[in-house]
């Protein structure tokens, strides 16, 4: 999708989040093709602050447990509550409903540093 950049861990960001100055934050369906079934999410706390590349959470599917990656430095200020009881929504709805945090990046130009879609598929075709 035009409007969303990557980073190199499979993770997308949209702009702009709900909250004001945010920035919404999931997986890329490549990244929850290769996981398969998702069966259990662990979200960051709000008001967490972190750095770019920290893990920030979890996803447990039927495969493994991967790390969830913050893609830029910022305040975590919304978690996608939904996902407690519908972690399947990160497989049925990776780029909409399945959405993980919004953050409030410390450099908005942090953002536009990442990869764009081209640059993104480039990465997963290999």
């Amino acid at each position: 999708m035009a409007d969303l950049k990557y980073t190199e861990e499979h993770e997308w960001v949209r702009t702009p989040g709900e909250a004001a100055g945010s920035v919404r934050v999931g997986i890329a369906d490549y990244a929850q093709e290769q996981l398969g079934d998702i069966v259990y999410v662990q979200l960051p706390e709000v008001g967490t602050t972190a750095a770019a590349g920290d893990a920030v959470g979890e996803l447990e599917s039927t495969k493994s447990v991967s790390d969830v990656f913050c893609p830029v430095a910022g305040e975590i200020v919304a978690v996608n509550e939904a996902l407690n009881d519908a972690p399947e929504l990160v497989n049925s709805s990776a780029l909409e409903d399945g959405w993980l945090f919004e953050i409030v990046p410390t450099d908005a130009a942090s953002v536009e540093a990442l990869l764009d879609a081209a640059a993104y598929e480039a990465l997963t075709a290999g």
